[in-house]
C-alpha cells in the first residue's frame, strides 16, 4: 500500500470554492477512476487555514500512475476544473508526498 498526502494552498478566501468543487465535482470523478480516498481535513491551527489536506491509498505506484493520469487527462474534468477557477483562481500551489507504510504502522 501506497498513500499520498496532497495539501492544496488556496488563495486568500478561495478555500469554499476548492471544497465545494472537492464536494461536488472532483469526488465524482474519483470514483470514476477508482481513486480511493482515506481521508480530507482543513487546518484549524497552524501556519495556513487557507489549506486543504487529504490523502488518498494506491496498491502501488503502477496503479496510482494509470489512474492519476487518466483522471487528470479527462477532458469532462478539465472543463469543470477551468470553469469552477474563471472567475478566479483557488489553488496557488499543491504539496505532493508518496508515502510507504512502515512494519508497526496501523494503515498497512
Amino acid at each position: 500500500m501506497i498513500v499520498e498526502l496532497r495539501i492544496y494552498h488556496c488563495a486568500p478566501t478561495r478555500l469554499p470554492a476548492l471544497l465545494d468543487r472537492f464536494e461536488n465535482t472532483t469526488l465524482d470523478f474519483f470514483a470514476k477512476y477508482g481513486i480511493r480516498q482515506i481521508g480530507f481535513w482543513t487546518t484549524l491551527v497552524g501556519p495556513d487555514n487557507q489549506t486543504l489536506t487529504y490523502m488518498l491509498e494506491w496498491e502501488s505506484m503502477a496503479e496510482r500512475e494509470q489512474k492519476w493520469n487518466a483522471f487528470q487527462a479527462d477532458p469532462e474534468w478539465i472543463a469543470k476544473r477551468n470553469a469552477s477557477e474563471a472567475e478566479k483562481r483557488i489553488v496557488l500551489r499543491i504539496e505532493n508526498q508518496l508515502l510507504a507504510p512502515t512494519t508497526f504502522s496501523a494503515l498497512r
